[in-house]
């Protein structure tokens, strides 16, 4: 089989595909694009979210060891 029949298969089956996708949709189009936002928006919010809270808790720990050092300084100064 050379490359330009795997080529045509290939965009056969896609195309097969994509069809059969569109026939079995539980929703319309408009719909579907509206559920696909939502949920993305939903993601990202949930990163972001997750990104801040573990800022916050790497900023903490940080906070923590400064403090940490601070006091072994000032235990080994005397």
């Amino acid at each position: 089989m050379d490359n330009s029949s795997r080529i045509v298969w290939f965009i056969t089956g896609a195309a097969m595909g994509a069809t059969i996708a569109l026939l079995y949709a539980p929703h319309s189009g408009k719909d579907t694009r509206r559920y696909i936002t939502k949920k993305a928006r939903q993601s990202t919010e949930a990163v972001a979210d997750a990104g801040r809270d573990l800022y916050d808790k790497g900023r903490r720990i940080a906070d923590e060891a400064a403090d940490l050092f601070e006091r072994g300084r000032r235990l080994v100064e005397g």
